[in-house]
This record gives structure tokens, C-alpha cells and sequence, in this order.
């Protein structure tokens, strides 16, 4: 049986680790936006920089990046307005689409890389542990 005072703690964990994460989050929006990039909009970037053919289908984007699909819509319509990723159907299944990187995705992405890795580095040790150092 689980006491009350576990759950407590439990809670209290959680609400510290978000606390963590949503600094974290907030660091990398402010540095990312030197490149005109979100963190969320990274993350997709580099999900798609480290697939097969730089392409992947919206789902499992959607997954990779944590996403919603609505969220993951709205996202990949920005970076497609500015040219940074196209989408195309599935020729075996014309319900689903594919996202890939552009050649201009591909150097944003590049250019992003430095920074992302620096502020993991330097401000997500205490989200991190074991990796940061």
C-alpha cells in the first residue's frame, strides 16, 4: 500500500522536475531565436536532420518530437512557409504525409545545432543528470 506522504513526495518530484524543464525550455527559446527557431521547431528539424532521407511521416514525427498532431500541423505549416521543410503524400496511402527537410532546413538546423548543445550544456545539468558534464 502506498502512503499518502509517498504520493506527496511523488508529487513534489514532479512539480520540480517541470519547474526544471519549463526553465530549460524557456533558455532554449530565448537562444534559438537568434537562428528564428522555437525549441519545438528545433526538435522537429532534428528529428527529420536524423531520419532516413531527412523524412519522416507526420505520425511519427508527431511522437518523436512529443508532440500533438494539431500542434505538430500548425508547427510544420510555419516551417514550411518559410521554407524550411515540405510536405508530400504517401503515394501508398494518400491519407498520410511525409515531411522533409529542405536544403534551407537542413543549414538552419546547421547553424541552430551550437547553440541548442550550449544551452543544454550549460543551463540543463540539473534536468540532465548523467549526461550533462
Amino acid at each position: 500500500m502506498v502512503r499518502r506522504s509517498d504520493d506527496d513526495a511523488l508529487a513534489a518530484d514532479w512539480h520540480q522536475l517541470m519547474g526544471r524543464y519549463q526553465r530549460l525550455m524557456c533558455a532554449l527559446d530565448r537562444e534559438l531565436a537568434s537562428h528564428d527557431l522555437t525549441a519545438s521547431e528545433f526538435e522537429v528539424l532534428q528529428q527529420l536532420e536524423l531520419s532516413d532521407d531527412c523524412s519522416l511521416r507526420m505520425s511519427a514525427l508527431a511522437e518523436s518530437a512529443h508532440l500533438t498532431q494539431s500542434a505538430l500541423s500548425r508547427l510544420v505549416s510555419r516551417l514550411e512557409r518559410d521554407g524550411l521543410l515540405e510536405r508530400k503524400a504517401c503515394e501508398q496511402d494518400r491519407r498520410s504525409q511525409y515531411v522533409s527537410l529542405t536544403a534551407a532546413g537542413r543549414s538552419r538546423y546547421a547553424e541552430a545545432r551550437p547553440t541548442q548543445r550550449k544551452v543544454l550544456r550549460e543551463e540543463g545539468s540539473d534536468c540532465l543528470v548523467g549526461r550533462a558534464g
